[in-house]
């Protein structure tokens, strides 16, 4: 398959969402490490109270350290409000951002789809925003994490200008 990534850009509200944390190297997640703890959650998810999109489980990148080779990676699923907490379970609130977003998609490289939206936010002149969230990945709830060949959307949050 060609790869082809479309990108353009989105506002998002706030977003509260509650899940698991991981947390490893690059090389780690890309052996399959966050995949275990997307199926946990999607194990948990009846236990979430206020599910407001079921339809969808998000992956929220941070950096854990500035310059580490390590990132966290929360799998969680958005809330309309996180008063109660299932244990061993997390709240993380996302602010408004403007997103550079582009669709992956089956038979495409990965890494390839993460370059070229770099490579877009550069060509227009953005930049990724700095400290705090370096993505986000939205996953059709009813995908298997472990599919060897997924499908989901890519979002990089973008500075303001």
């Amino acid at each position: 398959m060609e790869q082809l990534n479309v990108a353009d850009l989105v506002q998002w509200p706030p977003i509260i969402a509650v899940g698991l944390k991981w947390e490893g190297t690059f090389a780690e997640a890309a052996a399959g490490g966050i995949h275990v703890v997307q199926a946990e959650l999607r194990r948990r998810l009846g236990t979430v109270e206020r599910t407001s999109r079921p339809d969808r489980l998000l992956g929220l990148s941070y950096h854990a350290a500035p310059g580490a080779e390590r990132f966290i990676h929360f799998a969680a699923v958005e809330v309309s409000a996180a008063e109660v907490v299932p244990e061993g379970m997390g709240v993380i609130e996302v602010p408004a951002f403007a997103y550079a977003q582009c669709r992956h998609l089956r038979g495409q490289q990965i890494d390839a789809t993460y370059r070229n939206l770099y490579a877009w936010i550069a060509e227009r002149g953005l930049r990724p925003h700095e400290g705090g969230l370096t993505h986000l990945e939205l996953y059709p709830a009813e995908q298997d994490p472990f599919a060897p060949d997924p499908e989901f959307t890519i979002l990089i949050p973008l500075e303001d200008e």
